[in-house]
């Protein structure tokens, strides 16, 4: 009953827009993720899947994307991310998600004896100074404090964002404080691609242990970030118990 992680699938079944333009390394990223995942994940365990999951525009054009994922192991919390415009109201959303797949929307949700929360998060106030930007940025920060206040006091918070919620050079932002405030141990985030590492957060800050799970950064297979350490997780180890490592 362990925690993964992973983000940025962008599945393309319905619709004509596959990654292998973004380099050899995407050919048949699907089937990777696929192989990699009932390796990895069980029945038993979570998926935390961290957004940008389908190119599709529409609910009906993600269907076939929405299927595939629900057809692996494991219970899926599904996090939007700014290339999910097929995500609408929440109440049709959930009505169309196949089984084993939940929507995590300004609530929190008990995975593992974990409160997860989140939202997508925007653009920090440092990469921008577009006033749109950073009304976005601002209604993702009340998002993300209403999931934060939904979870109980009792049990260690696990925030899931899209966006980077801190980058290199810029520690101490709103994101941060937020994440300090309600005293988060883990956070799993996305959106980044092509980086090396030591230029996107990763690792333990302030209490706080971070895990970039873009898909193509984690070797396109879920990465554990709750749970024992198994012998096929070499590709992006995580500690076997964070909550001791914290």
């Amino acid at each position: 009953m362990s925690i993964f992680a992973i983000s940025d699938l962008h599945l393309s079944f319905a619709v004509d827009k596959p990654m292998d333009r973004f380099g050899p390394q995407w050919i048949g990223h699907a089937d990777r993720v696929a192989r990699a995942w009932r390796e990895r994940v069980t029945q038993a365990d979570t998926v935390l899947v961290c957004g940008d999951t389908s190119w599709a525009m529409r609910l009906d054009e993600a269907a076939a994307d929405l299927a595939w994922l629900g057809a692996l192991p494991g219970r899926k919390v599904l996090l939007r991310g700014n290339h999910d415009y097929w995500w609408g109201s929440l109440a049709k959303l959930q009505r169309a998600l196949p089984a084993g797949i939940e929507p995590l929307q300004n609530g929190c949700l008990e995975v593992e004896g974990w409160a997860v929360c989140g939202s997508r998060g925007w653009m920090l106030p440092a990469e921008t100074s577009e006033p749109s930007d950073l009304g976005i940025y601002q209604r993702e920060l009340g998002r993300l404090r209403m999931s934060l206040e939904h979870a109980p006091a009792d049990q260690p918070r696990l925030a899931m964002l899209h966006y980077p919620p801190w980058m290199p050079g810029q520690e101490e932002n709103e994101v941060v404080r937020l994440l300090r405030e309600f005293e988060v141990r883990i956070c799993v985030y996305g959106h980044l691609h092509d980086l090396e590492p030591g230029r996107y957060p990763e690792g333990e800050r302030d209490g706080i242990r971070y895990h970039c799970v873009s898909v193509d950064l984690i070797e396109f297979a879920p990465r554990l970030v709750v749970g024992p350490q198994r012998a096929d997780d070499g590709l992006n180890p995580a500690p076997s118990d964070p909550l001791a490592a914290l």
